[in-house]
C-alpha cells in the first residue's frame, strides 16, 4: 500500500514497476468543457468533479479536429492527418489500408508491450470498432490488431449503428423523422451508457484477475445526439437558471460556419421549433443537452467506484478525454464541425495515484495527440517514433508548466491556437485568414487579419510547420 501510495515519484524511477500501471481511458463524445468544477455552476458533474479534484484537469486542451472519426485519429495514433481521408470520421478505416507491421495505434502500442487491451463501447469511430452497413462486420475492422476485446453491447438496438442514435425501447434513429429530444422514465438501462457500464465493470473485473496490466478504454455516447437520456436527469435542470449564450449571433464573413445540418438533417422538429429563433426552444435543447452530461457522469461514478472496489485505483492511472466541444447557439450553431472555440476546446483530466498538486488545474495549451506519448512515459512503454505530440508529465509534475500552440483542422481550413490568438487559415495556398484576440473580450467575433498582417504571417509559419 505504501509503495503503491508513490507511485507517482516512481514513474521517473523504476520503469519495470510502471510497466505494471493499468489505464482506464473514459472517452465521451461531444462533451464541452463545461463541468461544475470548471466553472459551469448550473451542470450537474459530481463524478466528473471529482476527478478534477483527485488529478489535472487541463482547460486548455484542443482536439484536432471538430469530428469524431478525426479526431480519434489523432488521439490513438498521436499524429496530425497527413491527407485529406484522415480528416474525416474514415480517418481510422485509411490509417489501416497504410499501417506497416508496426504499432500504430494506441493501445497496439500496449498491447505489444504486454498490456491486456479492451475496449468498450466508442472508443474509434465506430462503436465497437467494425465497419459494414450496420457496423457489425467482423470482416472489417477499424484498428486492426489493437484490442484483444472490442465490444460495443447492442441490447435491444440489435446492432451497434441503432445503439449509437438510441432511443428508449431498443428505437433507433430513423433520420429525418425522430426527434432529437427524449426523456423517457425508467432506469440507466433504458439507454445505451447503461449497457457499456455494466459490461465495462464486467470487463475491470476480469482483468482484477489477470496478473498482466491492462488499457481499459470505456467510449460513453452521450451527451452525442440525439439528447435522450433517462427523465430523472432531465428533471435536475427544471428549476435551473441558463446563463446566456455568448456571441449568439452569425458570422459575418469567410468562416467555418455551417447550418447544423447533423442537428436539422438527422432529426425531426416540431413545426416552428428552431433554436436559432426561438429562445423557448434553445433552452428546451441545452437542458437537454445538460441532462445527457449528467446521465454521462452518473456512468463515470460507476466506473470510479468499481475501480475502488476492486482495489485498481491505487495501480491505475485514469484519463477523461472529450473528443471535440459542441455549439449550443454560440455563432448561431447547434452543433460541431467548426474551427471556433466551441468546436475544439474539450475536456481532458489525467489522475496518477500519488501525483502531485492533486486537483490544482493547468491552463497551459495542450492537444489531443500529446495523450499518447504522455501515456507512454508514464507507464513505461515505449515511446514510437513519428508521434505529433508532445509528452504532458511535465504538466502532471507542475501545473503551471507552460503548454504549446495547439495545431487543428477541418477540411481546407486549419487553424492554430495561441494563448494570445487563434488564426484559422482558409486554403492550401492561404486564401483568406480569421484572426481573433483572445486577450480581449469579443472571442472569436471579430476579425483583425488585415489588420495584423505580422501576426498572421507568424501564426501562419506555425501551420506550415505543424502541416509538414
Amino acid at each position: 500500500m505504501i509503495i503503491r501510495s508513490l507511485l507517482f515519484s516512481l514513474f521517473f524511477i523504476t520503469p519495470a514497476f510502471a510497466e505494471r500501471t493499468n489505464v482506464l481511458f473514459i472517452c465521451i463524445d461531444d462533451l464541452r468543457p463545461e463541468l461544475k468544477s470548471l466553472g459551469a455552476e448550473y451542470i450537474h458533474s459530481p463524478a466528473m468533479d471529482s476527478l478534477v479534484k483527485s488529478g489535472r484537469a487541463f482547460t486548455r486542451h484542443y482536439v484536432q479536429a471538430p469530428t469524431c472519426g478525426a479526431s480519434r485519429y489523432a488521439l490513438l495514433t498521436g499524429k496530425y492527418a497527413t491527407n485529406g481521408a484522415q480528416r474525416n470520421n474514415g480517418a481510422l478505416f485509411d490509417a489501416a489500408k497504410t499501417a506497416d507491421e508496426k504499432p500504430f495505434s494506441l493501445p497496439m502500442q500496449f498491447r505489444e508491450n504486454g498490456y491486456r487491451t479492451v475496449s468498450v463501447g466508442k472508443i474509434s469511430h465506430q462503436p465497437g470498432g467494425l465497419g459494414g452497413k450496420n457496423w457489425d462486420d467482423p470482416a472489417k475492422v477499424e484498428m486492426p490488431g489493437s484490442w484483444d476485446v472490442s465490444l460495443m453491447p447492442t441490447e435491444p438496438w440489435k446492432n451497434p449503428k441503432g445503439a449509437m442514435h438510441g432511443y428508449a425501447d431498443g428505437k433507433p434513429r430513423i433520420p429525418g423523422k425522430t426527434p432529437p429530444i427524449e426523456h423517457k422514465e425508467g432506469d440507466d438501462f433504458t439507454y445505451t451508457d447503461g449497457w457499456i457500464t455494466r459490461e465495462a465493470i464486467e470487463q475491470m473485473d476480469s482483468l482484477a484477475k489477470s496478473d498482466e496490466p491492462f488499457f481499459l478504454a470505456v467510449g460513453l455516447m452521450k451527451p452525442h445526439l440525439p439528447f435522450a437520456c433517462p427523465k430523472s436527469y432531465r428533471d435536475i435542470y427544471d428549476d435551473v437558471a441558463l446563463p446566456p449564450i455568448p456571441h449568439p449571433d452569425k458570422p459575418e464573413g469567410l468562416s467555418t460556419w455551417h447550418g447544423s445540418g447533423e442537428f436539422f438533417g438527422n432529426y425531426r422538429h416540431e413545426p416552428g421549433k428552431d433554436p436559432r429563433k426561438d429562445s423557448a426552444y434553445a433552452d428546451q435543447v441545452r437542458r437537454s443537452y445538460a441532462a445527457c452530461v449528467s446521465y454521462a457522469d452518473a456512468q463515470v461514478a460507476k466506473l470510479l467506484k468499481h475501480l475502488e472496489e476492486t482495489g485498481l485505483a491505487e495501480n491505475t492511472i485514469v484519463v477523461l478525454w472529450g473528443d471535440h466541444g459542441w455549439h449550443l447557439g454560440e455563432h448561431a450553431v447547434w452543433g460541431k464541425h467548426t474551427l471556433f472555440e466551441e468546436s475544439l476546446l474539450a475536456p481532458l483530466i489525467i489522475r496518477v495515484p500519488g501525483m502531485d498538486q492533486a486537483g490544482e488545474q493547468t491552463d497551459a495549451i495542450v492537444e489531443t495527440v500529446d495523450i499518447y506519448p504522455t501515456l507512454c512515459e508514464l507507464t513505461g512503454v515505449p515511446m514510437p517514433d513519428g508521434l505529433s505530440g508532445k509528452s504532458l508529465v511535465k504538466h502532471l509534475k507542475d501545473s503551471s508548466a507552460e503548454g504549446s500552440p495547439a495545431f487543428g483542422y477541418w477540411r481546407n481550413s486549419e487553424t492554430i491556437r495561441t494563448p494570445e490568438y487563434r488564426l484559422i487559415r482558409h486554403g492550401k495556398k492561404g486564401d483568406a485568414y480569421e484572426l481573433y484576440d483572445h486577450t480581449g473580450t469579443d472571442g472569436e467575433t471579430t476579425n483583425l487579419a488585415a489588420e495584423k498582417p505580422d501576426v498572421v504571417r507568424e501564426l501562419n509559419a506555425l501551420i506550415d510547420a505543424k502541416v509538414k
